[in-house]
């Protein structure tokens, strides 16, 4: 009896976290060497023509607060490191958004000296926003899908 008492609060203690993470997440934005085409077009859909926090969606400036890391160019030799660490430093379960070509397969920057490759290369992407620069409906498309994907699980 106690054991069923005991799961069944876990389990609606499962439920309510589930809800807050669809209802609230909270974005860091990394831009890990890209030209600033993607970052202007995330700055973007934060404006309220495009306002992606009816969502609920909230820009963080602490990876220790941010529950969605979205980033945005190709991995640079300078920039893999501390791209990772930012990564590890988010509680879990934390999410990855990969936006634009660069983020997605190197882009423009594809063999260029100091570029290792894109973003899942370096840590797990979940969701990727096609695009050299993805309009701000694609990286609204792009939370909306990551949303329906932790909604799921």
């Amino acid at each position: 009896m106690t054991l069923n008492l005991a799961q069944s609060w876990q389990d609606a203690l499962d439920k309510v976290r589930t809800w807050a993470r669809l209802n609230s997440p909270w974005l860091i934005h990394y831009n890990s060497g890209s030209c600033n085409g993607c970052d202007i077009e995330i700055l973007a859909t934060l404006t309220p023509r495009y306002d992606v926090e009816r969502l609920g969606v909230k820009l963080q400036g602490s990876p220790r607060h941010a529950d969605v890391l979205i980033c945005t160019g190709p991995v640079t030799r300078q920039s893999k490191d501390r791209l990772r660490r930012i990564y590890e430093q988010m509680p879990e379960p934390k999410f990855v958004i990969a936006v634009g070509s660069c983020a997605i397969s190197g882009g423009a920057f594809q063999g260029c000296y100091n570029v290792i490759g894109h973003i899942d290369e370096v840590i797990p992407v979940d969701v990727y926003v096609p695009g050299c620069p993805p309009r701000p409906e694609a990286i609204i498309d792009g939370v909306v899908k990551l949303l329906q994907k932790i909604g799921k699980q």
